[in-house]
């Protein structure tokens, strides 16, 4: 091992941003002497050369660079006692050219933090274990105390265990009414600690039709997929993912927290507001918090921006409590990992350190970042009440509105769906569908203009969004959608009743395209058909989906259990009114755990609103058929 050296100060060249290999090698030839060096570079000596050419690396950089260096070197091997002159050069190159935590942290993370799954068509899927353990940690603060999960409570640490314990599917028909209490019907969950493998399927089946009914995107998966068996943990950690952000997200909004409307900036109404995703207001709500404090830095991001604590140093002095004695010693340290260790520690003072190690935050984790802030935000929003000419009417948004919005999401045709009237007014998102429900149907390339495409001219810009909602107006005619008194400008100004209209025919027209596509017909299947085959298959006798006894379920009850005989516990169901909406629920719930994707509330049953009635008997007949 060669001894650490001192270079005389005149070799120490200047620091230097981007240079050319030639002035490299020019530059590592004048501070490489080999009197004191020998051949080779040892390890300890690393930082001081760097330095010494200008490339000066925070201290837990150094580390994990020296790290990497031991494992590889440009994919060849590297002896264990340092660099040679030619490998320092091509080192000094790599840190020159590219950020050093894309170049080494990120490709070296995933490899020795993550595990590598191949999956089919040569895909290739990362899990990482920050994600594993943090996602774990939340199921364990959430649902640690339920007494249905008593048994296998608490996940270990690491998350190892997660994927065995999800088997049964309880966990995750618990997370979901989490995220929006009474999704699921408890009384329809199969639990206990040895729950046989077929109530186990039937427990996952509900938990991702129940998914999908509140928004998630579950393409690809199915009960067979989430077992552990199968190994495809990249898809649970995916849903999982899905859930905690939107627990995370359902308050950040202005209904639900009216403070935001000081996020408005000078010109701006609380319809500009509406059009923000909740990253997007996240992003906002800090810059906001960090001027109040008098920082000069604002963030794009929740990778790059927050990596030296510095922002999130400030946001939890500025957004804590008073009294909590948050101070900002963080910002003493030099070595990164130390300062997010300690800015981290005055999270936990406020109960708010989640979701991210020191080494997540050091190393921008940006999903896990993500989670931290809207963790903080949800519990120290730290915005003042609006005042009396801030205060805004915000309607909050129907069950209606969220269902419909929820179904679009579920279809993944992207981009999400925040809030239904201000995200659709550029016509993109119901052209999507239409193009979901008829494949080719949309011209893309001649008809449309892509958010990419569109002008950088106001007035342009807005001809061309026009546009799109007229072309989508035009291709719900050739859907059959009965659009009379619907112009692409309803779409464009997010007229309520008019936009709820075309939405709802277009759920009905997906839906029913799904029972044709199954029998291979042509012709969209009709509403008397679907009545026809309930009477038929149960023994019914509804005469059409306004038929007053549906009010009470039972006639739903009875073909679900038709389908799959045992399926309903007749001693649950009452035949007075005021067991109706419990019965509905257990309709509703039973029918997704035999495998269909109703989207409707138990409270359209109830109110007998026929055209979701006639969605959840679409749906069953796509089960039946499947």
């Amino acid at each position: 091992m060669i001894k650490s050296f001192a270079l005389p100060k005149q070799k120490i060249a200047k620091k230097i941003k981007m240079r050319s290999k030639s002035e490299l090698t020019e530059l590592v030839n004048s501070v490489w002497d080999e009197d004191v060096l020998g051949s080779q570079l040892c390890f300890e000596d690393i930082k001081q050369m760097l330095d010494n050419v200008g490339i000066n690396l925070p201290n837990y950089k150094l580390r994990n660079l020296t790290e990497d260096l031991t494992i590889s070197n440009g994919g060849g091997s590297l002896r264990s006692n340092g660099l040679t002159k030619p490998e320092f050069e091509s080192l000094c190159h790599k840190l020159t050219q590219e950020d050093v935590r894309r170049t080494f942290k990120t490709s070296k993370q995933h490899d020795r933090d993550g595990v590598r799954i191949d999956g089919e068509m040569g895909a290739i899927h990362m899990v990482l274990n920050e994600e594993q353990a943090a996602f774990a940690d939340w199921i364990n603060n959430h649902l640690g105390k339920d007494e249905d999960l008593r048994h296998k409570m608490r996940l270990e640490e690491d998350g190892s265990d997660l994927y065995e314990k999800m088997d049964d599917g309880v966990i995750l028909c618990k997370m979901i009414n989490l995220v929006a209490p009474e999704t699921i019907d408890e009384r329809v969950i199969n639990k206990g600690e040895n729950i046989p493998i077929f109530k186990q399927h039937e427990n996952l089946t509900l938990a991702i039709n129940s998914a999908k009914a509140i928004g998630c995107v579950v393409i690809g998966i199915d009960s067979h997929t989430l077992n552990s068996g199968q190994g495809k943990k990249w898809l649970v950690l995916g849903l999982i993912w899905q859930l905690i952000k939107m627990f995370l997200f359902k308050r950040i909004s202005v209904a639900q927290i009216p403070g935001l409307v000081n996020l408005l900036r000078p010109g701006e109404d609380v319809t500009e507001l509406l059009k923000l995703s909740p990253e997007q207001l996240l992003l906002r709500w800090v810059n906001f918090q960090l001027e109040k404090a008098g920082c000069s830095r604002l963030i794009r991001n929740f990778s790059d921006d927050i990596r030296d604590s510095q922002i999130y140093t400030e946001l939890i002095a500025q957004v804590a409590p008073e009294g909590a004695d948050i101070d900002k010693v963080a910002m003493t340290k030099e070595d990164w990992l130390e300062r997010a260790e300690i800015m981290l520690s005055r999270a936990d003072k406020i109960n708010c350190r989640a979701f991210v190690s020191s080494r997540d935050v050091v190393n921008g984790h940006e999903k896990l970042n993500l989670a931290f802030v809207a963790n903080l935000f949800n519990n120290h929003p730290g915005l003042e009440p609006p005042s009396p000419e801030q205060v805004v009417n915000v309607m909050e948004e129907t069950k209606e509105e969220k269902m419909f919005r929820n179904w679009i999401n579920s279809l993944g045709v992207g981009p999400q769906v925040n809030h239904l009237f201000s995200d659709l007014y550029d016509g993109l998102v119901i052209l999507r569908l239409e193009d979901t429900i008829k494949p080719g149907l949309v011209d893309w390339e001649s008809r449309v203009v892509t958010p990419e495409r569109l002008s950088k001219i106001r007035a342009k810009s807005f001809q061309e969004v026009l546009g799109n909602c007229n072309y989508a107006v035009e291709l719900a005619r050739k859907l059959n959608l009965v659009v009379v008194g619907i112009a692409g400008s309803d779409i464009m100004e997010g007229n309520h009743t008019l936009t709820l209209a075309i939405v709802w025919q277009l759920m009905r027209a997906y839906t029913l395209s799904l029972l044709s596509r199954l029998g291979a017909g042509a012709l969209m299947v009709t509403e008397a058909e679907i009545v026809d085959w309930a009477n038929r298959r149960a023994g019914l006798t509804i005469r059409n989906f306004q038929d007053k006894s549906l009010r009470g379920s039972v006639p739903i009850l009875k073909l679900i259990d038709t389908l799959q005989p045992g399926t309903v516990d007749w001693g649950l169901v009452g035949e007075e009114e005021d067991r109706f909406l419990g019965n509905a629920k257990y309709a509703v719930t039973s029918a997704r755990r035999i495998g269909a994707p109703v989207y409707a509330l138990p409270e359209d049953i109830v109110a007998g609103r026929h055209k979701m009635i006639m969605t959840v008997f679409a749906s069953l007949m796509l089960t039946d058929g499947n």
